[in-house]
């Protein structure tokens, strides 16, 4: 049984999506977004991200579209809520770490709660965010959850596109030497 789900990161990716934490399903079964009933995959294909819709388990071929997957925290459970607050105090040094060592052009956060947690702002607008994290610039978009029925999949769709033509209308992030 797998403890935790690896990051799918390289460097210089135009956009790291983050979810809050893992699922104890994808830990298990160690695919990012591995419930059926969640629209991750779907959205991102008909946002434009990818050019078909990509399985769980082929997650890896992200990075040849110039996007990766990471959370927040990476102790899996069944729901975001069993999350204690200190969990992400306690993260967020290590998180901000890995972006700058990865370095992309964005941060996507997949809900409020996530990017909430480490800015400590209780009121977020969804879209661009007006600080960076780890030299990226940070975007909030809907989660995708199969359990957020605030948002249908059109919308989500709507909401990864403008990300998407984000990035494509982004200034290249200089390397750094």
């Amino acid at each position: 049984m797998i403890e935790r789900l690896e990051d799918i990161l390289a460097a210089h990716l135009g956009v790291v999506f983050c979810g809050i934490n893992p699922g104890r399903g994808s830990a298990t079964l160690g695919l990012h977004f591995a419930n059926r009933s969640n629209r991750f995959w779907r959205t991102l294909h008909l946002a434009g991200f990818t050019p078909h819709e990509l399985r769980p388990e082929d997650g890896r071929t992200l990075l040849d579209y110039g996007c990766g997957l990471t959370t927040v925290v990476e102790r899996p459970t069944a729901s975001a809520g069993e999350l204690a607050r200190h969990e992400f105090t306690d993260a967020a040094a290590a998180f901000e770490q890995k972006l700058r060592r990865h370095a992309p052009r964005f941060v996507a956060f997949l809900g409020k709660a996530g990017y909430g947690a480490l800015s400590g702002k209780r009121e977020l607008e969804w879209g661009l965010q007006p600080q960076r994290l780890g030299g990226a610039s940070v975007w909030v978009l809907p989660n995708p959850s199969g359990r957020n029925l605030a948002f249908s999949l059109e919308q989500l769709v709507i909401a990864y596109q403008q990300l998407r033509e984000a990035i494509a209308h982004a200034d290249p992030v200089p390397l750094l030497s």
